[in-house]
């Protein structure tokens, strides 16, 4: 009886530990990067923070809210990751408000990371077309390519 006991502490700790960061996915920022979108008054072209803004994307079976933010200079928002050339991207400042159509297209290049987290998508050669213009005015590209979320893809005026 004295042996089970120990068997069975030893297999409930082996159990335990078993458990490790093998198991973690694309934790460390090795996933596919999002866009990130700035913001700038359309008079004198300087970054500026919005008061609101809320943002729905089109992934292809319609329109996903992605929600509201608060006092923002900037917004991460994810990409399509299947094979389209674009992703339509909806930007409004009030719930009831008018909303801007903004159309991303890119060619997309894909990376295979690790079995956990799997390909990683990069966009290049990003370009914009602003479809309905209020309340955003203007559609400025920065950065041409997404590999990271550390540069501006896309600045709006307002």
């Amino acid at each position: 009886m004295k042996y089970f006991k120990f068997l069975i502490a030893f297999c409930f700790l082996g159990i335990i530990f078993s458990c490790g960061g093998e198991d973690d996915i694309c934790e460390s920022g090795e996933g596919t990067p999002r866009m990130k979108v700035g913001f700038r008054t359309l008079a004198s072209g300087k970054d500026t923070t919005i008061d609101t803004l809320y943002v729905s994307v089109d992934y292809g079976a319609g329109k996903v809210d992605l929600g509201k933010l608060a006092n923002i200079d900037s917004r991460l928002i994810p990409l399509r990751v299947d094979n389209s050339p674009y992703t339509d991207v909806y930007f409004k400042t009030r719930f009831k408000g008018p909303e801007s159509h903004v159309r991303v297209s890119y060619s997309t290049k894909s990376t295979y990371v690790s079995p956990g987290c799997g390909i990683k998508k990069y966009y290049e050669n990003l370009s914009s077309e602003l479809i309905t213009p209020n309340p955003v005015q203007k559609v400025d590209v920065g950065q041409n390519q997404i590999e990271n979320e550390d540069k501006t893809n896309l600045y709006l005026s307002f």
